[in-house]
């Protein structure tokens, strides 16, 4: 079973994508703290992480560079309230950015094509960035 991990400070959040993402059948664990998303991170070794930005303490995009200093093919979509942080170079390490809405079809469409890149070939090349959807 696909393992994701979803990392987000809002509980209510967390529990959304925790409930549709397992309707999918996917393995989901959670975090709402960086700290405890390196944490599970080590421990779970999810095949895919979902990662808000900015969380208290430690912001995603610290996060992010971590979790690819120890696996730099592991496929990482941000997720976040605020789309500034589109423009920032830090986010472009990432997979996808997606914004966040109580509509998931995009979100839901991004995890199946990088998934499913993943178990066909290589990550793209490092420093490659694609639209993080359809329409960018």
């Amino acid at each position: 079973m696909t393992r994701i991990l979803v990392v987000d400070d809002d509980k209510n959040t967390l529990r959304l994508y925790e409930m549709e993402l397992t309707e999918l059948e996917y393995d989901i664990s959670t975090a709402g703290t960086a700290r405890e998303a390196l944490e599970r991170f080590r421990s779970d070794s999810p095949d895919l992480v979902l990662l808000d930005i900015r969380m208290p303490g430690m912001d995603g995009l610290e996060v992010l560079a971590r979790m690819l200093s120890f696996d730099r093919h592991l496929p990482i979509i941000l997720i976040s309230a605020y789309s500034h942080f589109r423009d920032n170079f830090l986010s472009w390490a990432a997979d996808a950015y997606i914004a966040k809405s109580s509509d998931l079809s995009e979100l839901k469409w991004t995890i199946a094509r990088l998934l499913s890149r993943r178990k066909t070939g290589p990550r793209r090349p490092w420093g490659h960035r694609e639209p993080a959807h359809k329409y960018a």
